[in-house]
């Protein structure tokens, strides 16, 4: 596709001039559409190096409301993000609705620059690829506008402004040692770089090349592309197109329906107490071992309210190390976490390699109470299973153990719970008028559980089924679930 490009022709300084007010102009009533609409939009910059992007940047953003762009340098990943899974460092950067956020630098130029130096293998370079279109895809079908651009310059124009740079004292910092071997190694960067755009030029994230010889004509090109971006993306909220549901590919578990679950099994205190010390000292040696080998734990509760979340919880993390879980309690989304896509908050909620993160409800939400309260639109939760399934993919590829629970009690079970709550001063503040009403549309959740046991209990995230009428099997058997994930993976990563 680079290779092939043919550059449009470079209109006279009159008209460049002339197209490039109106374009400032119109762009910056875009931006005032933009916040009207709630659009959020990625501008994506990559390209070579000394190439202009930085000064282009600046130039447009000169004729924006600061109030409503941000801008974030992306260069290599910091240690501390190396801790985290491949897209996390993008995903937590994305804006808000009604802002636009300029990426200088993205995940191309980490992925083809660790396949250049040789730090990820083809088949890792391919599973990359394949990250990164979804992430694009998913960003469009959740309302965002997402704008690649590949800043372009020959082999020779490359080198003389490398050494330009380079003579100047106020601007020498600027040339990489990166930037200097690409240059030196130009065609076989070109090489990937067109391969890298061939391969995620998608319709609803393409690739678009800026000629970078001028950078007035550089601002020019970039500045219309965007105008006629954001005209279409606008034009298409309006229509209310709704994006594709999305065929299942990953391979899936059997599991049972709720109803078909057994809830008669118990043990006796007794027994409880013996085996509670003896997984919890084990849970205890396991976490120490997960440190040391950098595994992340991702364990996500979800089950009916009285159902015994909660001591479940507590019996798990008083096995661990307090500096190296976090249990996160999610409740409805905060301002800042609605205005944008709706998994960024548990992306921001992801653990370093070698901690544990446990989630007191967790993302299914899309495809329970949001679908059952009305709170997103059916597309949004028909496509959500697959971006789902795909979301705990990454986590799966970064090396994650993911252990999902469902906390399953009866119907007569939970109205005994919920009295004796109701009856209990000190136990009065775990029941709310909102507990009752969910109670009335059991049935209709329990539909919507089976929907989601079925189609998001993947081989790589499988759900589990805590039976909790007797909440003391339900305790013991977590930790037994999660100890025995943990050894799995601890003896994948010892052969």
């Amino acid at each position: 596709m680079l290779k092939d490009w043919v550059k449009e022709e470079k209109p006279s300084d009159e008209e460049l001039s002339e197209r490039l007010e109106k374009a400032r102009e119109k762009l910056a009533t875009r931006q005032m559409i933009i916040k009207e609409k709630n659009l959020p939009v990625l501008v994506v910059m990559d390209g070579w190096g000394a190439a202009g992007k930085g000064s282009v940047l600046g130039r447009i953003i000169k004729n924006l409301d600061p109030r409503f762009f941000k801008c974030e340098t992306l260069s290599a990943p910091t240690t501390e993000e190396n801790r985290r899974p491949f897209l996390y460092r993008y995903f937590v950067r994305i804006p808000k609705q009604g802002k636009i956020s300029f990426f200088d630098g993205s995940w191309m130029g980490e992925v083809t620059s660790q396949l250049l130096q040789g730090d990820i293998n083809k088949r890792q370079y391919k599973s990359r690829l394949t990250s990164i279109k979804r992430f694009e895809r998913q960003l469009n079908d959740n309302g965002y506008l997402v704008v690649k651009f590949f800043f372009h310059i020959d082999e020779k124009t490359q080198k003389k402004r490398l050494k330009e740079l380079e003579n100047d004292t106020y601007t020498k910092w600027r040339v990489s040692e990166k930037d200097i071997w690409q240059n030196k190694h130009y065609d076989k960067c070109l090489d990937v770089y067109d391969e890298y755009i061939e391969a995620t030029n998608q319709f609803v994230a393409p690739w678009y090349f800026i000629d970078s010889s001028s950078k007035k004509w550089a601002e020019l090109q970039m500045t219309e592309i965007l105008i006629s971006s954001i005209d279409t993306a606008i034009a298409n909220a309006e229509n209310e197109q709704k994006a594709p549901l999305l065929q299942n590919t990953f391979p899936m578990k059997n599991t049972p329906k709720l109803s078909e679950i057994p809830l008669d099994k118990t043990m006796t205190e007794e027994e409880y107490k013996k085996e509670l010390e003896i997984l919890q000292a084990r849970l205890g040696e396991l976490h120490n071992e997960l440190y040391h080998k950098k595994i992340p734990v991702i364990i996500a509760y979800e089950g009916w309210d009285a159902a015994g979340k909660g001591g479940n919880i507590k019996r798990l993390a008083a096995a661990l190390d307090p500096r190296g879980y976090e249990v996160h309690p999610i409740a409805s989304p905060e301002p800042a976490e609605k205005a944008r896509h709706y998994l960024w908050r548990f992306w921001n909620r992801l653990p370093k390699d070698g901690h544990i993160a446990i989630f007191d409800r967790t993302w299914y939400g899309r495809v329970m109470v949001e679908r059952l309260e009305g709170f997103c639109s059916e597309n949004d939760w028909q496509r959500a299973y697959n971006e789902i399934n795909e979301f705990e993919k990454e986590l799966a590829d970064w090396n994650a153990v993911i252990i999902k629970f469902w906390v399953q009690i009866d119907k007569d079970t939970q109205l005994e719970r919920f009295t004796d709550r109701q009856n209990t001063p000190e136990k009065q503040w775990k029941i709310t008028d909102e507990d009752w009403r969910n109670r009335e549309k059991w049935d209709l959740y329990e539909v919507a559980v089976d929907e989601m046991l079925q189609k998001t209990s993947t081989k790589f995230a499988p759900w589990h089924i805590l039976e909790s009428n007797d909440k003391k099997y339900a305790r013991i058997k977590a930790l037994k679930t999660v100890i025995k994930a943990i050894e799995k993976k601890l003896a994948e990563v010892d052969k």
